[in-house]
């Protein structure tokens, strides 16, 4: 059994343990983490709150008495140390595989290469046309042009009006946030697709995946169980039906597949320090699913694709030489990725944040423990050296800014928490030990390393966390 600290849901400080590597507790910082809870008095109360304005379950019991796989004693006074630590970088954290983060149907899988195909061969088509024109036969084409411009200024005009009024006649309105969105794609579009990327999964880890009966199994259905009790007020909740998959493997990662196939990796069980974290992880994963961020993506980037067509043939058409065309293309692509496809992911990323940390809050999880993962990273980047990437060429937010925006919606979380007759939190804020752990282990590590500081290589940057 792995030993860490956590603070339970009155902020005392407590002993959990979970089944896993032994050292798995010693490198929680650089790894990431997500998902806990259940209870059993529940009770149906009025949720005012703007972001929640309808009914809500809550358990109004101490977390640690429902899961009995996770073991709980108290310590007494908050911890003044961590123990020894070997820090581990995840270079790129994700709790969504590549595969979900813009699932399209299989239809569209297929045509979207013959697309771009055809409209490379168009364009090229009509390079290789005006080359092959006459001197004055040109000149005849451009005088014709001039002779029409209105009406090709109005043909242009009808086409750009065709796809706005596609644009918004499929606005749809966004679950629970009320944002409006593009929504080609529904529901029903995803459910045959969903089923095959879940047999793709199950096929790929059908060797991997832990029996009912393990208890690192149990704590995640409990978990998600719980979540989803807590919030079964939402429609968009307690219309899906939640089926829990734990795959014994390294990776810190978890994700939920539109139709509520929930997939967590024993990597991310190793790696968490509390199971307010990991609540309000499986949270995170579980709001995209309600969300309906899937379908949404895809959407979008369906649309985008479909409008990109028009600049493609007209890239092929304008540049003189093949290797110009293919150079504009590039430029073309990436254009669209970092001014409209990854600040939408962030967009959908940091709305998750939002929503997870009510299905959290809801739930009577220590909702104030959630920024401490995402500051728990940037440190264990910060001491390895690693190089900070800016956020326009990330597809997630970066730790920092993460930290602060959950940090910015702590105070309407709280109020969720307390309106839903969850146990008061009267232990000391969790981000505030943190920072002052942060602040010790700096100290001492200073101390420790003067000596042999001559002895150090500064390109790689390390910390000898002691113990007390």
């Amino acid at each position: 059994r792995n030993r860490c600290q956590r603070l339970d849901l009155n902020g005392n400080a407590r002993n959990c343990f979970l089944t896993g590597n032994p050292d798995s507790y010693r490198n929680f910082i650089g790894k990431g983490l997500r998902c806990l809870l259940d209870g059993p008095n529940t009770e149906v109360c009025r949720n005012a709150h703007h972001g929640l304005g309808r009914f809500c379950s809550q358990s109004s019991q101490p977390l640690g008495e429902k899961i009995p796989s996770l073991q709980i004693s108290s310590v007494g006074q908050p911890p003044h140390h961590f123990p020894a630590w070997n820090i581990q970088i995840i270079k790129s954290f994700h709790t969504s595989p590549s595969l979900q983060a813009a699932p399209v149907p299989l239809f569209w899988i297929i045509v979207k290469p013959a697309q771009k195909l055809f409209a490379i061969i168009l364009g090229r088509s009509i390079r290789n046309w005006w080359k092959a024109l006459p001197p004055n036969k040109r000149e005849l084409f451009k005088e014709s042009a001039r002779k029409n411009k209105w009406k090709i200024l109005l043909a242009v005009s009808s086409l750009g009006i065709v796809f706005v009024m596609f644009y918004f006649t499929h606005l749809e309105e966004t679950p629970i946030t009320g944002r409006a969105r593009l929504l080609v794609f529904g529901k029903e579009h995803f459910r045959e697709l969903s089923q095959m990327e879940y047999a793709m999964w199950m096929e790929q880890f059908k060797s991997q995946m832990l029996p009912e009966t393990d208890a690192r199994y149990q704590v995640v259905e409990r978990v998600v169980g719980h979540l989803s009790e807590s919030n079964k007020d939402i429609p968009q909740v307690s219309a899906l039906k939640w089926v829990i998959h734990v795959v014994d493997e390294p990776g810190v990662n978890a994700f939920v597949l539109p139709n509520g196939q929930v997939f967590v990796f024993t990597g991310l069980l190793d790696a968490v320090s509390d199971i307010h974290q990991l609540s309000f992880i499986l949270g995170h994963e579980i709001a995209h699913a309600v969300l309906e961020h899937a379908a949404e993506k895809a959407s979008l980037v369906h649309f985008l694709d479909f409008l990109s067509l028009i600049f493609l043939t007209m890239i092929w058409a304008i540049c003189p030489r093949d290797s110009l065309a293919v150079v504009g293309q590039w430029i073309q692509s990436k254009l669209q990725e970092f001014m409209f496809d990854r600040p939408y992911s962030r967009t959908l990323e940091a709305e998750a944040d939002k929503v997870g940390l009510q299905f959290a809050a809801k739930a009577c999880v220590d909702v104030r423990a959630s920024s401490v993962f995402w500051q728990q990273m940037e440190l264990a980047e910060t001491i390895q050296g690693q190089p900070k990437l800016p956020e326009w060429l990330s597809t997630h937010p970066s730790h920092e800014n993460r930290a602060e925006h959950l940090d910015r919606l702590i105070p309407e979380a709280l109020k969720i928490r307390e309106s839903c007759n969850c146990p008061s939190l009267s232990g000391p804020d969790p981000r505030l030990i943190f920072r002052l752990n942060m602040q010790y282990l700096l100290e001492s590590s200073k101390g420790r390393e003067a000596p042999n500081s001559t002895k150090q290589d500064p390109s790689k940057p390390k910390l000898d966390f002691p113990h007390t």
